[in-house]
């Protein structure tokens, strides 16, 4: 299975593809960011956002996309713009015929880290380690949506282990 991980942001979309190969082990494909400028109207963003990932989906070809789900923000004018960006992410990837899945900041750093209040730096040397990499990867939006990818992978894997048993 590939999953194509999206850290979505105002400033930076994080992305990462990830693919669990037949002997359980983690292949990194790809990562970067969707550098976006605040001096540029929101609509401009975000149609970058959409084509960036449209061209991503197509060069990849993932199973599935996921993304972290809401959390919850002091700012609500940061919240409703992460939210737009939220579902310019899920609008691409549903344009493509793929299913998204949603995924929280805990969930994702228990499925990485083990523990879900790791902090971030916590996060990125395990996605680099998960991912046999020599390095962090950059930037730390790029590290992110690496772990929201493999925190998908690991959650598909249990499932189908726990069908497998219960079935």
């Amino acid at each position: 299975m590939r999953v194509l991980g999206i850290d979505c942001g105002t400033e930076y979309t994080g992305y990462g593809v990830v693919e669990l190969l037949a002997d359980d082990r983690l292949l990194y494909l790809d990562c970067g960011a969707i550098k976006l400028s605040p001096r540029d109207p929101m609509s401009t963003r975000l149609s970058l956002i959409n084509t960036r990932l449209q061209e991503l989906i197509s060069q990849h070809h993932p199973d599935r996309v996921a993304i972290e789900d809401v959390f919850y923000a002091l700012n609500v004018k940061s919240a409703l713009k992460l939210g737009q960006v939220r579902g310019v992410a899920m609008l691409a990837a549903s344009s493509a015929g793929l299913e998204v899945s949603e995924y929280s900041p805990l969930s994702i750093k228990s499925a990485v880290v083990g523990y879900g209040r790791a902090e971030k730096p916590q996060v990125q040397y395990m996605v680099a380690r998960l991912l046999n990499l020599s390095e962090v990867p950059e930037p730390a939006d790029a590290a992110d949506a690496l772990a929201i990818a493999i925190c998908h992978l690991h959650t598909s894997a249990t499932m189908v282990r726990q069908r497998a048993v219960s079935g």
